[in-house]
Formats: structure tokens, sequence, C-alpha cells
């Protein structure tokens, strides 16, 4: 049985979202973050100092090694676009800009084929509108304008989405070759060259990316859907069977390439051998990750269940289904959890952007005004810390700052505070025009969600950026190290250094690391000073080596490092 579509939408709610209102808000969200911070400690770090390595040609690029550890993921195109950009990029330009600067753009990629996704998803037969008995409905085009608008307002807000787009990891890379396979598939039934280019280097891409399975497990899912979803109107069939057939050829190609590169890796944890409290941590990370897309998630699922559950498949809802549960079983699978699930983002964000067309005037109420709370709130709260760094009132945010970080120093600077005043200001109208009375477009409801996400996230990379570089990146171990030792001096590492730490050494204090050696005359030596005391037979022999100092963060834990001068040769 054929059920009419939910989705009873007239003319005039298919406005066309600003598009310089749109590109602002892009800009607001991916610029923050770019300029001016420091990478910070974990992947981050550890990501841009193999890329400088390469640059440098201090390693091999096919086998790129730190003191003999390999990067934890396989993939090496990633790093290779961060090389290319150091090398290539002008020498007064800061390295951490150079590598940043191609993964911005990947973000970009994303936010653009995300759009471009939801619009040609929004555009199937089976996702259109009611036609009212005499007229008036949405156009076509107009309708599906204002859905791929919703979509990408949906995408913006995800919590989990500010900090990992904006590091140089291989996770943003595999996002947006995720993306844009995401866009080939969905694409491929109704257009030819754009889906197929993306469908190219979207597939290869993950697969150079450390994701050839994902990519395998996208693109077979894909083609069988557009083979289930067989429609003999208008030569349906016929499309249907070229687009599963460029999936599956894809597909093959992929394979192909994963084999000769020999990029195959098990890396499944089974849920056997997952504690139950690492499933509460995952439930939770779900919760709060793909905040605010998961409700309205749920809630397209029950406005158009009788077309999910049709014997003939939907594919504006089969597709992101399939793309988001393959991204969120591998967040399930792999660790680290929330990277896997970084990729769920993109199908989630479509799939919500068709609860728009369903939406009761209740529920987008409610979504305003919780939205306005939380977001509000969260804005006061930086604005009151940042006042609380600045002039030590109120006393008990600026104890609370102190504990965290004792001899952070905060410092004033005027062009910060505009652009975050102009921020929060433009906020206050954004919360003026969306309580008016005179909003009809369907995508409103995620107006406030994005920009309150895009709001927060500059406040962060601007008020609270000083700080957060002080407590999150390893720049402040290295000038510590930096005060002790000059430049260019030669540091031997134990191996229970991580990846991050020695990466960290070589840029922010410009030494010579190497690997600590019996044989080695490098007059200085650095141990982690957690993994020594748990393992004794770790610490260097007394009669050689002499220590100088314990090398504290001021903030954090598990980040001290001893010290120890060479006294005698062995």
């Amino acid at each position: 049985m054929n059920h009419p579509s939910p989705a009873i939408v007239a003319q005039g709610s298919v406005r066309r979202l600003p598009r310089l209102a749109l590109l602002l808000l892009c800009a607001a969200y991916v610029i923050p973050g770019l300029i001016g911070r420091e990478p910070w400690r974990g992947a981050d770090m550890a990501a841009f100092g193999y890329m400088m390595d390469m640059a440098q040609g201090a390693t091999s690029w096919l086998d790129p090694q730190m003191l003999g550890m390999r990067p934890l993921a396989d993939g090496l195109l990633p790093y290779w676009i961060g090389a290319l950009a150091v090398q290539w990029g002008p020498a007064w330009v800061s390295p951490v800009l150079l590598v940043r600067i191609p993964f911005a753009l990947m973000l970009i990629v994303t936010l653009i084929a995300s759009w471009y996704t939801v619009y040609g998803l929004a555009q199937n037969p089976r996702a259109q509108p009611v036609a009212f008995a005499f007229g008036g409905e949405a156009n076509p085009v107009d309708y599906a304008r204002a859905i791929g608008d919703g979509g990408l307002l949906a995408l913006i807000a995800c919590l989990g989405l500010a900090q990992l787009s904006h590091e140089v990891t291989t996770h943003l890379a595999q996002l947006c070759f995720a993306t844009l396979t995401f866009y080939g598939a969905t694409s491929i039934g109704s257009r030819l060259l754009a889906p197929l280019a993306a469908l190219t280097f979207g597939m290869a891409g993950l697969v150079l990316s450390a994701a050839p399975s994902l990519a395998m497990f996208f693109g077979a899912g894909a083609a069988l859907l557009h083979l289930l979803a067989v429609d003999p109107a208008n030569g349906g069939r016929r499309r249907a069977l070229r687009a599963a057939g460029i999936l599956a050829l894809a597909t093959l190609l992929a394979a192909a390439l994963a084999s000769a590169l020999d990029l195959w890796r098990w890396r499944i944890v089974l849920p056997q051998d997952i504690a139950s409290k690492d499933w509460r941590s995952l439930a939770r990370l779900l919760l709060w990750f793909t905040w605010p897309a998961w409700p309205l998630v749920l809630l397209t699922l029950w406005r158009w269940r009788h077309q999910l559950l049709n014997m003939h498949i939907s594919l504006h809802l089969a597709l992101p289904l399939w793309f988001a549960g393959i991204a969120v079983l591998s967040a399930i699978s792999t660790r680290p959890a929330d990277r896997a699930l970084l990729l769920a983002l993109p199908p989630l964000a479509a799939l919500a952007a068709f609860s728009l067309p369903t939406l009761q005037r209740s529920v987008s109420a409610l979504i305003d005004w919780f939205t306005l709370l939380f977001f509000t709130g969260c804005g006061i709260i930086i604005w009151v810390i940042w006042f609380a760094m600045q002039t030590g009132m109120p006393r008990q945010a600026a104890i609370n700052v102190f504990k965290q970080a004792p001899d952070f120093q905060a410092h004033f600077s005027l062009p910060v505070f505009l652009i975050a005043l102009l921020a929060s200001l433009v906020w206050a109208w954004l919360v003026k025009w969306r309580v008016g009375r005179h909003q009809a477009a369907i995508w409103k409801s995620l107006v406030l969600p994005a920009g309150g996400a895009a709001l927060c996230w500059l406040l962060l990379m601007t008020l609270w950026m000083p700080l957060l570089d002080f407590v999150r990146s390893n720049s402040v171990v290295a000038a510590k190290v930096q005060a002790l030792i000059q430049p260019q001096q030669c540091l031997q590492a134990t191996h229970n250094i991580e990846r991050d730490q020695v990466a960290a050494l070589r840029y922010h204090a410009r030494l010579r690391i190497e690997t600590a050696r019996p044989a080695s005359e490098c007059p200085w030596l650095i141990v982690d000073a957690d993994l020594q005391a748990a393992n004794s037979a770790d610490a260097p022999d007394p009669a050689l080596w002499d220590l100088v100092t314990t090398i504290r963060r001021t903030s954090g834990k598990g980040d001290d490092m001893l010290l120890y001068r060479r006294i005698k040769q062995p």
C-alpha cells in the first residue's frame, strides 16, 4: 500500500535561507580554531609531528616513523597532504597554519557535500511533499533547497563536530571522504559526472586514510539499495541499474586498491570484549556527540515510518540510514569511538532534515526554547569565566581557573574581545529574529541550534584560546625543557615517551630527539615519570645519569617527565 507523504509544505514555507547568512555562519564555524591555536596534545600534535618530519626529510614518506613509532592509523594520505602543504607553503607562514589549511578545506568540502547530498535526496519523488488539490504546494526544487539548508544547519549544530573537525588528523580526512562517498552514492542515480568524481575521490580517499572496510560497506550497501529501489516508471529501472553498477565497480576497485597496498587491518573490538562501563560510555557518547540530530532522526523515522516499511524502498531514508548505521557500528567496534562516530554526523543530519516538514508547532517551540536557554547559558558562562581570568571577579570562578592552571597568566586582546562581542550581538539579534511570529521557513527550527554551536565554538576559540592552549597543548612542557637545554642539542627519549610529546619537543623546543641507546653520547635523557614509577626497570642508571628536574604540567595528569643529565659515559 502506498501511503501519502507526511510532508505537507506550502510554497511560503520553503523560503530560501539567505546565502550570505549561510556563508557567514559556515565561516564563523570553520575559521575559529584555524588561526592562532597550538596543536593540542594527543592525535592532533602527533599527526602534526609526522607531517613535519616528512616535510623536512627526517623520515620516509612510505613508512613514516617517529623514534621507531609508526602512526596509529595506516592510511598515509592525510600525512602526505599535510607534509606537502608545509613543503609548498611560503617560509614566512607558520607550519601549523600551513598544515591546517588543507584540513580546513576538507571541512569546507564536507559542509558543501552534505548540503548537496540532502538537496539531492529531497528531490527524490518519495521525499516530495503532498500535492494540494488546488495548488500552492512547495515547488520541488525550492523544497529540496530548503531541506538542504536544514541538513547543513543540523550538521553544524552537532556538538561532536566542533573540535574533531578542526584537528589535522586522519579522522577529519575520513569524514571528508566519507561525505563525498555519501554524496556520490545518493546522487549517482540522477546525475553522472559530479557524483562519479565524488565516488572516485571519496572511496579512494577512504582506502588511503585507513578506512578501506568502510569504503566497502558504504559502496556495497548503496549498490544493493539502488537495486532494491527500482522504479519501473520513467526509465527508473535503467537509472537504478546504472547506479548500482557504478557503485559495485567503485567498490571492487577500492577493494583492489586496498589489497594492492596491503591496507587491510583487523581492528575490531568484539562485543564480548566490551565491559559494561564501556557500553555506558558509548551510550553517553551517542547522546551528546550527535545532539541535536538524534532526536530529530527519531522523529523522522516515526513520521516517515510508512515509507520506511513499505516494500518500495525510499532512498532518501534508506541511504542515510545505511551510512549512519555503518558509522555507528564502527564506533562501537573500534577505538577511539568518538572519532569513528564522526562519520555518522552527515547522514544523521540528512535524516534529521526530513523531520523539518513534519514538525508540529509545539515541538518546534520546544527545540527553540531549549536551544535558546542552553546556548545562551553556555555563552554567559564563557564570558563570566573570561571576565574572571581578566579581573579576578567573580572570585570563585577565578579560583577554579587557578586550580586547573596555576601558572596561567591571562592577557587582554582588543581584537579578540571585539570579535567575541560582535558574535554575541549577532546571537542576540538571531534570537530576536527567531522569536518573531513572522517566520514560516521549514529550516527555522535549526537556526538557533546551528547558530548557538557556532557562537560557543567561536567564543571558546577567542576568549578562551590562551587558556585552552595552556591546558591542552604540549607547548608548556616543551618550554620548560627548552629553558634547560639549548636548541638543537641532543636529547634521548625512552620508549615510553608518547608520539605527541616527541613531536612537541621537536617543534616547540627545537631539539634533536633520539631513541635512548646505551652507546649514545647524548648529554640529556627524558623519561615518562608515571611509567617509570610503574616499572623501576626503566629507571636510568644513577651512576651515569643525574636527575635534573621533574617537568610537570600545570594542568592535567599523567604527563610529568623526568629530565636527566649525563654525568659519565658508559
